[in-house]
Formats: C-alpha cells, structure tokens, sequence
C-alpha cells in the first residue's frame, strides 16, 4: 500500500493537460495546473515533466505513481453475453469471476491492440430470471451474464505510459473521461428513465447512455470541437490558432471580431451549421442503437459544447430539449474519484496485481456490493 499523502490524476486531453494532487485525508487540500491550449503534441513531453516537478514541489513528495484520463475518437465498446451451466448447485462468486475472465479473454483475442479500461456488468439471468445486481445466497441450474467492455487504443495507453516510465513513474489507473462525467452526473437526472450524455470534444463526440441509471451503450463519432475551427480557419483563410481563438471569443468577446472586421454572422453560420451536424449525427448513433427506447434525454457536457453557453444557442433548433452541463476543471476529477470509489455499482473493479496476494482470480476482480 501506498505510503504517499497524495493522489496523482493526469487528464490527458488532446489540446489540453491537466493535473490534480488531492490529498487522500483532505480532499480541500489539492494542487491544480493545466497546460496551455496545443493543437499537436510535439511538446507534450516537456510539459508533463514541468507539471510532475511542480506537484512534487507542492506536495514535498516525490512522485512514483499517477492515474490517467483518457478519451480517444478511437474509443470502443464491446458487449458480450457468456453463460456456464451449474446444475442446481449454490452460485458462488467465483463462477461469476471465471465468466468474465472468460469474456475479457475472448474480446482480447477477437480485437487486436486494445486496453480494457472499464467492464460493467449489464445484468445477470439465473434461470432465465433477469437481475440487476448478483442476489446472494441463490443456486441456478444456469448463469449468463451481459457484459459491456469500454476500451481504449492500446498504443495511445503505451504511449503515455512511455512518457511517465522515463521520469521512472509508473501508471496505476486509467479512467474514460466522457464514461466517467457521465457516472458523476447521472445523479442530477434521477428522476429521468432514458438519458443519453453526449461529450463534445477536441477531436471526438461521445454517447454514453443510459436506462434507469444503469449504463446501456457508449459509442464515439470522430469529429469535435476542433472541426469548427477548421471550419472557420478554411473559410476565412486564417491559421489555426488564429480560427480557435475567434471561435472562443465568439458570444463572449465581440470586440475580438470588430477588430479583424469579421461577421459575426458569418462566424454564427459556420459554427451553427457544424454544431447541427454533431448533433445530428449524434442523435442517429443513439437512436440507431437503442432501437427500443422511443424516448430519451440529450445532456451536452464537454468543452467543446461550451461555445454553446451563449445566447446565439437559441438560434439552433436541435438545442430545444437539449440541457447543457456547465462544466468546470474539477469535475473531472470529482467523476472519477466517486468512479473509483465504487459509485457504479455495475462496475467490475480490475485489482493491480502487485497490490494483492490472492488466487488468480482474486487478484482479478473485486465487486462492489
């Protein structure tokens, strides 16, 4: 077990670094930093290593672990459903353990070059008898279980493992941000059956979904944010930080469009006729897979929806049912400490092995009850 007073999480965006020192006893005692905003990551190197020395020097504690935060337009999940015959006898945590190893194993061997970041359980059937959560004390002639794997690219997870192995720290945990906001939120919405989050970012839009706050379905479009400043920077043949911090500015800072003698319709356009597109095609991927939920809630969350919290929003149709998240740079971090600390209770929570000496299945999995 860990002897250091503090916890380390980097938020690795794709423009964007952020970091968090929370200390476990004290959760008001914390140190905070970003990076500034980038479009590539030919300095990232540099910048991480500037972020670890300063919490070093903040906390008086020489970093030897962190947790990671990731999203990728190459995010994926994976549904699998698997079952073992018992013949009568009492269910017994461990044949629940071997069912997901089982199907870990069959989607690592199906999907090349993955990282299995989170496993949810979706629900058990005994006996044909569905439930949401494992009933104790039942015995079954026969078990299946519905699991759902969100997975990260192997190489962008190896990748920021390199980068903290040569400052000699190693990765302990890793966390999908757009999954992770959607747990801490979903307790705002209690109230609403079907609600689908969807996670406007630089260079990715995610769905994450939801049916009686249990999580159903997570899905990814490979467009963002950052197609909107590309959208500007063509028209208006500008560059590209130039193109971000008009669309930045828009709404919130007219003068910066007054200076440079550029429409703020035109800007009003392009950025309108992007959003929709998001959107659109947003609402296609929900409806697409969960053909049997007529109805369901849209909650924008994400930076890149954040261009919305003005008033020219009024101004896009599909924005009419929709409610916006008012996100801040702590949010994240709040999502996945309540994650970690076994808010889903349909999660299956993957133990390091270092930290545990048990049998093999033991040093898998632990479930939160």
């Amino acid at each position: 077990m860990s002897n250091k007073n503090f916890d380390v999480y980097f938020d690795c965006g794709a423009s964007k670094l952020r970091t968090i020192a929370l200390n476990k006893e004290n959760s008001k005692n914390y140190f905070y930093e970003e990076s500034n905003f980038f479009f590539n990551h030919e300095n990232i190197e540099i910048e991480i290593q500037k972020m670890v020395s300063s919490i070093e020097n903040n906390t008086k504690e020489y970093l030897k672990e962190v947790n990671l935060i990731i999203d990728s337009p190459k995010m994926l999940s994976i549904s699998i459903s698997i079952s073992k015959k018992l013949d009568g006898s009492k269910l017994k945590e461990k044949d629940i353990q071997f069912l997901i190893q089982d199907a870990k194993q069959q989607i690592l061997g199906n999907y090349n070059n993955i990282n299995i970041t989170h496993i949810i359980i979706k629900n058990y059937k005994i006996d044909e008898i569905e439930y949401t959560f494992l009933p104790d004390d039942i015995s079954c002639n026969l078990i299946s279980l519905d699991i759902f794997f969100i997975c990260l690219p192997q190489e962008i997870v190896e990748y920021y493992k390199k980068i903290f192995f040569k400052l000699d720290i190693s990765v302990n945990k890793i966390f999908c941000s757009s999954y992770a906001k959607s747990i801490n939120y979903i307790d705002n919405f209690s109230l609403i059956e079907n609600i689908s989050f969807i996670d406007i970012g630089f260079n990715k839009t995610s769905m994450t979904c939801y049916n009686k706050n249990e999580v159903i379905f997570l899905d990814v479009l490979p467009i963002g944010g950052n197609h909107i400043t590309k959208d500007i920077s063509k028209i208006l043949k500008i560059d590209s930080h130039e193109a971000e911090n008009l669309k930045l500015s828009f709404g919130k800072n007219p003068e910066v469009l007054k200076k440079k003698n550029i429409s703020t319709v035109l800007i009003q356009k392009i950025i309108i006729a992007r959003i929709e597109e998001i959107l659109e095609l947003s609402a296609k991927a929900i409806e697409l897979n969960l053909l049997n939920l007529k109805h369901f809630k849209i909650v924008l969350m994400g930076d890149g929806s954040k261009i919305l919290d003005n008033e020219f929003k009024e101004n896009i149709s599909l924005l009419n049912d929709i409610d916006l998240i008012e996100e801040t740079s702590m949010d994240i971090y709040k999502s996945v400490i309540k994650l970690a600390g076994g808010l889903n209770r349909q999660e299956v929570k993957v133990i390091p092995k270092k930290s545990i000496k048990q049998g093999f299945f033991e040093s898998l999995f632990h479930f939160f009850k």
